[in-house]
């Protein structure tokens, strides 16, 4: 009959060998490289969250830097005002396009994990084949890929802004000072949600730390006009140099020196102090420290 097995296995005969299934033990380690294909779907997540909201995430940040530098610039670049060499538009311009990929940037990465805590869907970033490498690296990107979309909508809006010159002098200032900023506030927005446990922390964290350092990092003003004790403040300012670095990437000057070499040190500086931040995310992603306890 048709419904009848047709070899002695199907039947259940004598001769059958059972198939045996093996799994490998438990914390047994299986992907032994790079699992990128995990790490492509995080990033393509982190992405498309942000993408489907972007009039708020993207376009909305332009217009409000846009208004910014229009009240600067009424308010300040009267009367043909020069900063650097160039008119205080063309000055502040630079300024304000890295410091909206910052903050973008720091936005992305806090809140995935934060709001994952909040709503008890936390699980989801733990449980996948992920490791603590893959997971730093997938959510860093996400918001580096934020803070770019959100320099160039940007840079985009100010060219409608009469006075803007957004000529480039040194690309590889360009590219290395924004993605340095951006990465340096991703890894500083993914230590936030990690501490966080209400949108309250993350709220605080923006508002008394990462907003005063980006405005009083040089944005609008250039360092040598304030006393010798303010500017010994303001080199102490990360920020300082990814502004000022990215500003000389447009300008070809700069006030964090007189030569180009000092540019080469902020630069370096800035690499260095984003891998030990880089080591500090996956030491604590490892260990698991509010988010597995």
């Amino acid at each position: 009959m048709a419904d009848q097995p047709r070899n002695s296995e199907a039947a259940g005969t004598p001769d059958a060998k059972p198939v045996r299934r093996t799994f490998p033990a438990q914390g047994e380690v299986v992907i032994h490289q790079v699992n990128w294909m995990g790490l492509k779907t995080l990033y393509m997540k982190e992405v498309r969250r942000f993408f489907k909201v972007q009039t708020q995430t993207i376009w909305a940040p332009a217009v409000t830097t846009l208004l910014q530098l229009m009240i600067f610039t009424l308010a300040l670049g009267r009367g043909d005002r020069l900063v650097l060499g160039v008119s205080f538009a063309t000055f502040v311009a630079p300024g304000l396009i890295v410091m909206g990929m910052m903050q973008n940037a720091f936005q992305n990465a806090s809140f995935s994990f934060l709001s994952g805590k909040m709503q008890g869907t936390i699980i989801d970033f733990l449980m996948p084949p992920l490791s603590e490498g893959e997971l730093m690296a997938a959510m860093v990107a996400g918001a580096v890929t934020r803070a770019v979309l959100v320099g160039m909508a940007v840079a985009l809006a100010m060219l409608f802004w009469p006075g803007v010159s957004l000529a480039v002098a040194h690309p590889w200032a360009v590219v290395w000072f924004g993605l340095m900023g951006a990465i340096l506030l991703a890894f500083l927005g993914l230590l936030s949600s990690i501490w966080a446990e209400k949108f309250d922390h993350n709220a605080a964290i923006t508002n008394f730390f990462v907003t005063p350092l980006t405005m009083l990092s040089g944005t609008f003003y250039v360092i040598s006009n304030l006393s010798p004790a303010f500017q010994a403040v303001s080199r102490a300012n990360p920020f300082f140099y990814v502004i000022s670095g990215f500003r000389f990437g447009f300008l070809g000057e700069s006030d964090i020196g007189h030569t180009n070499l000092a540019v080469l040190h902020g630069a370096i500086g800035l690499g260095l102090l984003n891998a030990v931040l880089g080591i500090a995310t996956y030491l604590v992603l490892r260990s698991g420290w509010k988010l597995k306890s």
